[in-house]
């Protein structure tokens, strides 16, 4: 085996460890005082501004490219669910409505034609 003190992979090894631990320890320090809190604050608040900014911008461009925002199509969505569940309660009440009134086709079955042909009887031959 070759020895820990020549091995180049160990060497690196104990080299980013040492790295690290200043790094963490230079992290720390930073983030403890109030000033990098502020700073955070500050980059937060403008990234909040920029992006209420932008949606604006967006909302303008999309009238004038006569298209929907997100908002519209939003509410064109819940809209249409809401249209979609009255429906089903319609079809709902509409198939109790059929079964109720002891109707043997269904609320979409087509109308059968009458039956004009009947059987033979007891006493007929065919």
């Amino acid at each position: 085996m070759t020895d820990k003190t020549h091995d180049p992979v160990a060497i690196w090894q104990k080299m980013v460890g040492e790295m690290e631990k200043g790094f963490n320890s230079f992290a720390n320090q930073a983030m403890a005082s109030p000033e990098f809190s502020q700073a955070v604050n500050r980059a937060g608040g403008v990234a909040a501004g920029a992006q209420k900014q932008l949606g604006e911008l967006m909302e303008k461009y999309l009238v004038t490219m006569n298209l929907p925002s997100r908002e519209q199509v939003t509410g064109l969505a819940e809209r249409l669910q809401s249209v979609e569940a009255q429906i089903g309660e319609i079809k709902s009440m509409l198939s109790r409505m059929a079964a109720g009134s002891g109707s043997p086709q269904g609320v979409d079955a087509a109308p059968r034609p009458p039956r004009t042909k009947r059987p033979p009887s007891e006493g007929e031959q065919t």
